[in-house]
Parts: structure tokens; C-alpha cells; sequence
């Protein structure tokens, strides 16, 4: 596609007898005005203020226009708001609005050092930049690179985050566990091949309670899938167990992360359970050999999809120390026989067998359209750094942009139309709106559009995130 230079005027299908014309001479209109509502909840939540406070800055003070805040601010709004690429920013540093979101008090950009970047509020691509590709080792006679990221800070404020958003502790809190995939199109650090996904990727591991992000760890895909996920749940456990001594912990996840090591630390570890899935046998199909052969003759009865569960005690041949209930779900479909199985530590008096499996095990199904909102809707697949810490840095803000649009759901659209939207809606529905920023001495005004359709929902939604927290 051949580019053409940007005419003063563009010339449209006209209406009628009447021309229709358009031009770039709006002047700066910000497209992003719902952005204000992110920046009420995390106000709330101090999300990018506690964030900014795990980067060790080594730069010389007197030399800084950005604090590590406005920084970190910058990149979590903008993957929140659609913008997933550095370059993106080129533009946004000239947009008022998202200054004002940032928080910089000179919107305008008016006194900057230097002259070339007056008129631009915000940080360049290439400062945003530094942030994510600082060596570990750095200190403050590296030339450039000098803002380092503390991966175990960041780590703990993901689970505080998550124990202050509630009021009272809770009796259960349910741990899901999952590998994914993000793919790689470069050399980065560290990059492999993974035969089940066919492509050279990184294999992060994610935990996450219902729609909130917990943790995450971002791994080589040279890999067994379950590595890892041992000290997570470790880690988990203790953080938690810190805050709500008395609380229950169900582990969840798939056949993958099904590994003797820990299951058995779940059983010998008082007040936590798991349930993962298990990879299907011989041995195991033919444990449901019965139920399956009455859900056949269901199906044939009534031509619908016909499911007999069994309960029962197994253990393999090698792998495992001890017998464990196993749950088999018989399932008769029009394609044929579906035999699916997991295995509990969950007692068969205080947890019916259909009931683990349907209720329980099936649920953790949420868990996956987190993920996939997180990777593709707030752009956790974007690894494009060459730096194999720098790719887990920009991973963790696209955490952090998930954390907010899940605050923005939880504590100001719940019971609306747009209380489980994923973050695409939300950004084409709530957040696209146009703006016209008016400064002036005393104030900042936002001029937002008058035909924006849901002003209503935004005003109650700004009225919950600015009422006083309760709790």
C-alpha cells in the first residue's frame, strides 16, 4: 500500500447536493475520555502510587521530568485504554487528557527542559522504554537504564491488592493455576520451541481467584509445564494465610499441573484441598465402563447428551505415593463417548461427586477467559522486548491494567449492564469517548461528548468510585 501525503482536506461521498469534507484541525481532542474513570479507581486502589513504590530509581533527581509514578501510570492506562505498543505513546504525549490522567500538573508541557518537548506533557516511547529493559544489576552509574524492577514486590501488591478487596475474610478462597502460551516472532532471550503450541514461545504460569490476577511468573517454554507452580501455591498459601489464618484454600487446574509433588503438598498441608483435572487411561476408562454404557442407552432413548458420574478410589501404577479419589464423568455425546476425570482431595461425605466436577471443577473455565482477556484484550502477549526480564516487566503492567478494569467492574459497575464486560467492551462502550480539554489558571476542564449514549452509567459509576470506601 503506497502511502500518500495527509491532505488539508479529505473529500467524502457527499449528501445530497452538499459536499462532505473533513480535516485534522479539531485541534487536541482526546479520544479516551472515559480513561477518567480508571484514574477514580485508581485513586481507590493507590494501584500505579504502591506499583511505583517496587522500582528502585537510581537516576540523579535533578535530572528527572517523570517520576517512576508518572511512568508506571502512563504505561498501565494506555494498555488499559488500547494502546499496547511503546510507538503509541509518540502520539499520546501531546494528548491533555492523558496527561491529566497521569497526573502531570503542567498538562500543557509548557516547562520542559527542552525546547523540542515543549508542548508534550508526557514521557517519550524511549523513556517509557527504560523502565522495562533495566538490567537487574543496575545502579546509578549505568548511563541509561536505571529504574529496576523489585519482582517480588510487585508480587506481594498483586495479593494485597487482592486481600483489600474484602471486607470480611472469607471462609474459601479458590486458587486457579495455568500455563499459557505467548508467542514469539523475534530472538528474545531464553526463546524456544513447544511442540503442543506449535510455535516458539514463552510459557507464563498464572494464578488467579474468580476475576482477580494473584500472581503470574513468566518462563521459557523449554519447560515441564507444572515447573514452578509448586512455589507459587507455596507463596500464595503463606501470603494469605498471613492475612486470614482460618481461611480454606481449594487449589484448581488442569491435567497439566496433575503431579504427585503437589497434590501430596496440598494433603499434607492442613486446610488446603485441590482439584485437577487428570489425564484419561485405560485404566481409568475402564473404571466408568458401567456409567458409560448407561449413558450410551440414555442417548439412543432420548437423543440428548446423556452424563453418569462414578466416585472412586485409584492410583497409578509409578507416579503417585498414594490412592486419591478419582471422579469419572461418563459422557454420551452425538459424536460418541467423552470420558473426562479429576482427582480431589475433597471427602466424598462433604462433597457430592457431580457436584465437584459440574460446580467446582468446570468453573475454573472463568479462569480461562481471564487469561484470554488478559492477553489478548490488555496485550499480555506483547514480548517484544529482546530482554527476557524486560518482557516480564511489560507483562506485569499488562497485570496491572487488568487489575484495574476488574476494580473499575467490582467497584463501580456492579449490578449495571457493563458489570462482567470484558475489557474490550468496556473500552469500545465506556472508555472511547470523545473529549476537548479546556486549561486555564484555576482549573482543568473536559469538555466530554454531548452524544456519548451511556452518560447516565458513567455518572453513577464516577458517583460509587468517588463515594468514601466502606469496610
Amino acid at each position: 500500500m503506497t502511502t500518500q501525503p495527509t491532505p488539508k482536506k479529505l473529500a467524502l461521498k457527499g449528501l445530497g447536493k452538499r459536499r462532505l469534507e473533513a480535516d485534522f484541525s479539531a485541534g487536541r481532542v482526546s479520544s479516551d475520555g472515559g480513561g477518567l474513570l480508571l484514574r477514580e479507581v485508581d485513586e481507590r486502589l493507590r494501584l500505579t502510587q504502591r506499583l511505583s513504590h517496587c522500582f528502585r530509581d537510581f537516576r540523579n533527581p535533578d535530572l528527572i521530568e517523570h517520576t517512576v509514578q508518572e511512568l508506571v501510570a502512563q504505561r498501565v492506562y494506555g494498555l488499559a485504554l488500547g494502546y499496547e505498543d511503546l510507538n503509541d505513546h509518540d502520539q499520546l504525549s501531546d494528548d491533555l487528557l492523558f496527561a491529566a490522567m497521569v497526573g502531570k500538573v503542567d498538562v500543557e508541557g509548557r516547562k520542559r527542559v527542552r525546547s523540542k518537548d515543549a508542548g508534550k506533557a508526557l514521557a517519550s516511547p524511549s523513556t517509557l522504554g527504560r523502565i522495562e529493559r533495566t538490567k537487574e544489576t543496575a545502579n546509578n552509574k549505568t548511563r541509561y537504564e536505571k529504574v529496576v524492577c523489585d519482582f517480588d514486590a510487585v508480587a506481594a501488591l498483586f495479593v494485597e491488592v487482592f486481600i483489600e478487596s474484602f471486607e470480611h475474610p472469607p471462609a474459601v478462597v479458590v486458587i486457579d493455576l495455568d500455563p499459557s502460551d505467548i508467542p514469539l516472532h523475534g530472538d528474545q532471550e531464553q526463546r524456544a520451541y513447544h511442540g503442543y503450541y506449535r510455535q516458539h514461545c514463552y510459557l507464563p504460569l498464572y494464578a488467579f481467584c474468580a476475576a482477580h490476577p494473584l500472581a503470574m511468573k513468566l518462563r521459557p517454554s523449554k519447560i515441564d509445564g507444572a515447573k514452578g507452580a509448586d512455589e507459587m501455591l507455596m507463596w500464595l498459601v503463606w501470603q494469605l494465610r498471613a492475612a486470614w489464618p482460618e481461611v480454606r484454600i481449594i487449589v484448581r487446574a488442569d491435567s497439566g499441573l496433575c503431579r504427585d509433588w503437589l497434590t501430596s503438598w496440598c494433603e499434607d498441608t492442613p486446610g488446603v484441598d485441590y482439584v485437577l483435572g487428570l489425564a484419561r487411561n485405560k485404566r481409568l476408562v475402564g473404571a466408568i465402563a458401567q456409567q458409560m454404557e448407561q449413558a450410551r442407552r440414555e442417548f439412543l432413548q432420548t437423543g440428548l447428551p446423556a452424563r453418569r458420574f462414578r466416585s472412586f478410589h485409584y492410583r497409578t501404577l509409578k507416579s503417585w505415593t498414594r490412592r486419591r479419589r478419582v471422579i469419572g464423568k461418563a459422557e454420551y455425546l452425538p459424536k460418541g463417548e467423552n470420558p473426562r476425570f479429576v482427582v480431589t482431595s475433597l471427602s466424598a461425605r462433604e462433597y457430592e461427586k457431580r457436584f465437584v466436577y459440574e460446580e467446582l471443577y468446570c468453573a475454573r473455565g472463568e479462569m480461562e477467559n481471564r487469561i484470554k482477556e488478559q492477553q489478548l484484550d490488555l496485550f499480555g502477549d506483547r514480548a517484544s522486548c529482546h530482554g527476557f526480564r524486560g518482557n516480564e516487566v511489560r507483562l506485569w503492567f499488562s497485570m496491572a491494567a487488568h487489575l484495574l478494569v476488574e476494580g473499575l467492574r467490582r467497584l463501580g459497575l456492579q449490578g449495571t449492564e457493563l458489570a462482567k464486560a470484558q475489557a474490550s467492551t468496556l473500552r469500545v462502550r465506556l472508555f472511547k469517548i470523545g473529549a476537548l480539554v479546556k486549561v486555564s489558571v484555576r482549573r482543568v476542564h473536559i469538555r466530554l461528548s454531548s452524544a456519548f449514549p451511556l452518560q447516565q452509567l458513567f455518572a453513577d459509576v464516577l458517583w460509587r468510585l468517588r463515594a468514601p470506601a466502606t469496610g
